[in-house]
């Protein structure tokens, strides 16, 4: 008999897995809750012409397309500010600042790998009408409370502009034409390496010596406003570069007041590969698994949007936002979040049959107090009742018997400890909520 799958890249996630997962997506919603981000979600599907408007080659081949029953060209959402900038252009009237958050499923189609699926669950903060390094800081700041909140503190945040790798490209001779050709190439830097980049820039038709210069730009390193001078004299006379300059700095100031700045590095060959990007860009690696792993890995990034929602025809709005890779948090996290089989609390079991109906009433009352309670929907007896209990891992189970229950009581039984104790049936509730 033929097995029936999950589609490849694709997965079911068992309670055990949804129980973990809620948990960390309960973490992230409520940091970004408390900087004044507001939810909003929006469909799954959206129209062709709306993903595939500024998304940049590269992810515009991932996008699972095809049309619906009406002929219509339709895609699945690739990631969630594509969605956010329609919303904000279809709602001018919003008050802005507008400050939302949204944290849901995107798909891309490419190969799956470890911390790479099909379907994944993206969460992301972003700011809509701010033009200011205010914005770009809270959102960077937002993004670092959030991964703090989930135990991972050995972050880095690799920060660049959009404006400086502009300035440096005309610098190194890169022609106009050619310069987000190359900005593409860049960005898989850390997967092909400085050959691999190399290689790319000449079949797009970039000259060695020009590649050659601008790879030497983006190799600059040391402490932050080292850099920086350096990028400013090398670029002196490029308008957009030291805009981008002195954007960095501004943002580097305000991060000290969020005591965010300490976990930022200046790395100027960050390019993040959508081509909607227009200002200062960042991406934060974990250098380290809460088990003292280490490592390098991406979880998470953003950047500065100005010229989105204005493509999907609103007024201009500049906007920002970071997103965090849930799936990435999740592999990283992997058995340093406590296991959890059910969120259930308590089982309620009739001993016999003529208490079922006072068992079902027992049960509510506790539902009734958000004790999350669970009753015996099988009629099985009562070491099997147990038993299911056990093995769901639910803490308690109440066992209400003809006998106890006419004088009163109720049996309340620990499942870790296994002993059991009589309850006067007023005082359940009270005992239960003390227990949990």
């Amino acid at each position: 008999m033929r097995e029936f799958k999950a589609l490849r890249g694709m997965r079911d996630f068992l309670p055990r897995d949804m129980i973990k997962r809620e948990r960390i997506l309960h973490i992230i919603r409520k940091v970004f809750e408390s900087y004044g981000f507001e939810p909003l979600e929006t469909p799954a599907i959206e129209y062709w012409e709306v993903l595939s408007r500024k998304c940049g080659e590269e992810v515009e081949k991932q996008i699972f397309k095809f049309k619906d029953k009406g002929g219509r060209d339709v895609g699945l959402r690739f990631d969630l500010t594509v969605p956010f900038a329609r919303v904000v252009a279809q709602n001018p009237y919003l008050p802005k600042p507008f400050k939302r958050y949204c944290i849901s499923r995107v798909w891309r189609y490419e190969r799956p790998q470890t911390g790479r699926y099909r379907e994944f669950w993206q969460a992301d903060a972003d700011v809509a009408g701010s033009p200011l390094p205010d914005a770009d800081a809270e959102v960077i700041a937002v993004g670092v409370d959030a991964l703090k909140a989930l135990g991972l503190d050995n972050i880095e945040v690799r920060l660049n502009n959009r404006k400086i790798l502009e300035g440096m490209a005309v610098k190194a001779g890169v022609p106009g034409d050619k310069i987000l050709d190359a900005f593409r190439s860049i960005d898989k830097l850390d997967k092909i390496g400085l050959e691999g980049v190399m290689e790319e820039l000449s079949s797009k038709g970039i000259p060695k010596e020009v590649s050659e210069r601008l790879l030497e730009f983006i190799s600059i390193s040391g402490e932050n406003m080292e850099v920086l001078e350096r990028v400013r004299s090398l670029l002196r006379g490029s308008k957009v570069g030291e805009e981008g300059i002195s954007e960095l700095i501004s943002i580097l100031d305000i991060l000290e007041a969020y005591d965010a700045r300490k976990y930022v590095k200046i790395d100027l060959s960050i390019v993040r590969g959508l081509d909607y990007y227009t200002g200062p860009i960042f991406e934060y690696v974990l250098k380290e698994s809460p088990s003292g792993e280490q490592f390098r890995l991406a979880i998470a990034g953003g950047g500065r949007y100005d010229n989105l929602i204005e493509l999907y025809g609103g007024p201009h709005v500049p906007a920002t936002g970071v997103s965090l890779g849930v799936e990435r948090i999740m592999e990283v996290l992997e058995g340093s979040i406590s296991e959890e089989e059910t969120l259930t609390k308590v089982y309620v079991v009739p001993a016999k049959e003529e208490v079922r109906l006072e068992s079902i009433k027992i049960a509510q009352k506790l539902r009734r107090e958000n004790i999350p309670t669970d009753v015996d929907l099988m009629r099985r007896k009562l070491d099997k009742s147990l038993e299911y209990a056990d093995k769901k891992g639910i803490p308690y189970v109440i066992i209400v018997g003809p006998r106890d229950l006419k004088e009163g009581f109720i049996v309340l039984r620990d499942m870790k400890t296994r002993l059991q104790e009589k309850i006067e049936v007023p005082k359940v509730i009270e005992v239960i909520k003390e227990r949990l």
